[in-house]
């Protein structure tokens, strides 16, 4: 009869095992254990002892003592109760314990309080919907994310904030300098993946451009879809001239202009971006003043992104 393997367990899966908690990671959660890290996350965020903090998944409180030592107040949204009993048992009888609020939910769910600036060790399944959520605010964010959405946002971002990413690749289980980390996440395969993450800085600019934030959302990711496409390319897919059709017969019907039913939109498309001298232009070349430019020549014809 064949020997049964028996798949080693990590010391990390061990020694949280003997505390008493079993990370959920199908939930993306993972703690983040790595002092330096933390206290270079917590200076990154240039808290004053007057503002509230939002911090998205506390864990067992790593981050969120250095942050109530900071801040006036902290609001922690943590969905798994588990976890949050672990962060309140962490503050009780301390000074800190009339300072913190927990929620316990869904953060892309729940309503929250007002806070002043964001500090989170994002799980990895809401790392872009919880950022988009907060760009178009007036909020500041200091995060670890994963470091290939961390340089896929660089473009995106950039266009609308200031945006620091300090990513300095280290081994497994080393962490000593700030920037980044290595962590393993298990999946459904149960296998291990290496996963490598950046520490990133998000902050509003002041003044913010005078567009519309939703045309302006539609218009960008439909030129960053393929980012190293030309417009003229980017604007032909199918897709885009069905939901820019739509939008465009909409908005008429809305202005009580008539509409032409033999209305070729895709030529539409290609004659706005022809006269103005976008066909051959790529997003990943452009500045924050073409793609507002670029907005602008379509908003002109009736033609809108939201």
């Amino acid at each position: 009869m064949p020997k049964v393997r028996i798949q080693k367990k990590s010391r990390t899966h061990d020694q949280v095992y003997r505390q008493g908690i079993l990370f959920n990671t199908g939930i993306g959660q993972h703690i983040l254990k790595n002092p330096l890290i933390v206290d270079a996350m917590v200076d990154k965020a240039s808290i004053r002892n007057t503002e509230t903090v939002l911090e998205v998944g506390p864990g067992t409180g790593n981050m969120t003592v250095k942050l109530l030592d900071k801040a006036k107040r902290v609001v922690a949204c943590e969905v798994d109760p588990r976890l949050v009993a672990e962060l309140q048992k962490r503050v009780q009888g301390t000074p800190y314990h009339n300072k913190l609020h927990v929620v316990v939910g869904d953060v892309l769910k729940t309503d929250l309080p007002y806070f002043d600036v964001c500090v989170a060790n994002l799980p990895l399944p809401i790392s872009s919907p919880f950022v988009f959520k907060l760009l178009f605010t007036d909020l500041s964010l200091v995060s670890l994310v994963d470091k290939q959405f961390a340089n896929s946002f660089i473009l995106y971002c950039i266009l609308l904030c200031s945006l620091q990413v300090c990513s300095t690749d280290v081994s497994a289980g080393v962490c000593s300098t700030y920037g980044s980390q290595t962590r393993w996440v298990k999946i459904t395969s149960n296998l291990l993946l290496k996963v490598e993450s950046s520490v990133v800085r998000i902050e509003p600019l002041n003044p913010p451009p005078p567009i519309n934030f939703q045309e302006w959302d539609g218009l960008v990711r439909i030129a960053f879809v393929r980012k190293n496409k030309t417009l003229g390319a980017a604007f032909k897919a199918k897709p885009v001239i069905e939901m820019l059709d739509k939008n465009y017969r909409i908005h008429c019907s809305v202005k009580n202009i008539p509409i032409d039913q033999e209305l070729d939109m895709k030529a539409k498309l290609q004659a706005i971006l022809d006269v103005n001298d976008f066909t051959l232009m790529r997003a990943r070349t452009m500045d924050i003043d073409d793609f507002i430019r670029l907005l602008k020549c379509f908003n002109e014809e009736g033609i809108h992104f939201s």
